[in-house]
């Protein structure tokens, strides 16, 4: 880092990626006093944010170009690949003394070779997934896992408090993704549990939302039942993270576990059951959307 902290008014940010948390996010950093350079592979999803006074970039590499600190929510790894170390990705367009942050949720191996290239050009690099859907970024309460260098975490810290509520810094390169891999195994078990008793509720004779009301703040309340069960008993699956991305996550995590020598069997059939999900054509969906899934398998038809 330049500078001991980052300053609004002072340290230019840069963002790539403004999808359904990207987007709450960089509004965060501009409410925030930022000036900030983005790209998004489709503009018109930025344009209330260039409305707002962001700048536009027409690549990674342009944004960088612009920027002191550069961040990234994009979808898949390979996407991330591109963003990053591409011939017009962010380290080409980096100034030595510049860090880049990488928020999506990606391989582990990914974010140490990005660390390593990004020492090459003198950059210093972060992995920081989050954690709390669309609910948590437009709220400004992620949970943000960190990995990389401690100065630069220190010093990005008026950046993570503008976006989140909960910043841990897990270790070195790589470490904020394996902690990202720890929430994913856990949100999977827990959707199933959710999904299964909602099902089993319904099929029962009860009325949802009592039984919500009832199971929610006992032993069996979790973050998804409370705010994700009262969506799927609406009928309502709109993303808060779409399924398709939730199936790369859990096939990062299941080849994660192989290459430890792990079997992790709960993890292997919410793998196959999201899975499903998108075969079924239901990808572009929220994770909680699981629950068609689930009673299409019962031959229940779920509103």
């Amino acid at each position: 880092m330049k500078d001991t902290t980052v300053k609004p008014g002072e340290t230019r940010i840069g963002w790539i990626g403004t999808g359904v948390m990207g987007h709450s996010m960089c509004r965060h950093l501009m409410d925030a006093g930022f000036e900030t350079t983005l790209f998004n592979r489709t503009k018109a999803k930025a344009d209330d944010l260039i409305a707002l006074g962001a700048k536009w970039a027409d690549s990674p590499k342009s944004v960088a170009q612009a920027s002191d600190v550069i961040f990234a929510i994009v979808g898949m790894p390979q996407d991330v690949r591109e963003v990053f170390l591409g011939d017009d990705g962010i380290l080409v367009g980096c100034k030595p003394g510049d860090v880049v942050v990488d928020m999506t949720t990606s391989q582990p191996g990914l974010a140490i070779e990005i660390h390593e290239a990004a020492s090459q050009y003198g950059v210093t690099a972060m992995d920081a997934p989050v954690s709390g859907g669309d609910v948590g970024a437009k709220n400004g309460t992620l949970s943000i896992m960190i990995g990389g260098d401690e100065e630069a975490f220190l010093a990005l810290t008026p950046c993570w408090e503008a976006m989140g509520k909960t910043v841990v810094r897990q270790g070195g390169a790589g470490s904020g993704q394996h902690t990202k891999v720890v929430n994913q195994i856990l949100v999977a078990a827990g959707m199933i549990g959710v999904c299964e008793s909602l099902l089993y509720a319904r099929q029962s004779g009860l009325e949802l939302n009592s039984a919500l009301q009832s199971v929610s703040s006992g032993a069996a309340g979790s973050w998804a039942l409370s705010n994700l069960g009262p969506r799927i008993v609406a009928g309502n699956f709109d993303p808060g993270f779409f399924v398709e991305h939730f199936v790369k996550d859990l096939g990062i995590a299941l080849a994660e576990s192989r290459r430890m020598d792990l079997k992790l069997p709960g993890l292997d059939l919410a793998h196959q059951l999201y899975s499903r999900v998108v075969e079924n054509g239901d990808g572009k969906l929220g994770t909680h959307a699981l629950q068609k899934t689930l009673a299409e398998m019962s031959g229940v038809q779920w509103r």
